[in-house]
């Protein structure tokens, strides 16, 4: 057991049988009243984000979650194979598992796949990766000057916000948390 005092990002818990990841969290000390901690959840085995507020010093059981460094290798359908680094045994996650981690999982890219007593719950990705654009409009030279920006489809299909700079073939790092453009890689 833990106390909600103690919470940190990235923490698993276990609340009524539900799995969860803390996303965010922020202690409110109101003037009149007790204390609490209000939280930003997601939901391990549904994705959903939830917002949950607990008493101060409430307890939650702590889940031992265990993270697999695996590669993945390719889709068969609906169901993608990834593959254990050590053992080389492999593992098909269907798409609705891994729906919004698709937009950047490129073919022999390694992660880190989430499991709670035995059962596989998803993929938990870098911060960053690097993808190529594959389509987008030619920038304007000169066409800078209010910092303007275009749209860039990149190759796993995942749609961004780009400068007017950037063209096709080029390599860029995107935020995974929020799938946005960061800069070019080099």
């Amino acid at each position: 057991m833990i106390s909600v005092n103690d919470f940190k990002t990235g923490l698993t818990i276990l609340v009524d049988g539900v799995l969860y990841r803390v996303l965010d969290f922020q202690h409110v000390k109101p003037g009149k009243g007790a204390a609490f901690v209000r939280s930003k959840l997601r939901n391990l085995r549904n994705g959903s984000v939830n917002e949950k507020t607990f008493r101060a010093g409430e307890k939650v059981e702590k889940a031992q979650i265990d993270n697999r460094k695996m590669q993945y290798l390719y889709a068969s359908g609906d169901q993608h194979v990834f593959m254990d680094t050590d053992s080389y045994e492999q593992i098909e996650l269907s798409e609705n598992q891994i729906e919004y981690e698709l937009k950047f999982l490129r073919e022999n890219m390694e992660v880190h796949v989430i499991q709670f007593q035995g059962e596989t719950l998803g993929v938990e990705l870098p911060k960053s990766v690097v993808l190529e654009v594959t389509e987008t409009e030619p920038g304007i030279k000169g066409d800078t000057s209010g910092g303007g920006s275009k749209t860039a489809s990149l190759e796993t299909g995942l749609i961004v916000t780009v400068p007017l700079f950037i063209n096709v073939g080029d390599k860029l790092i995107i935020n995974t948390d929020e799938g946005s453009y960061v800069s070019r890689a080099q």
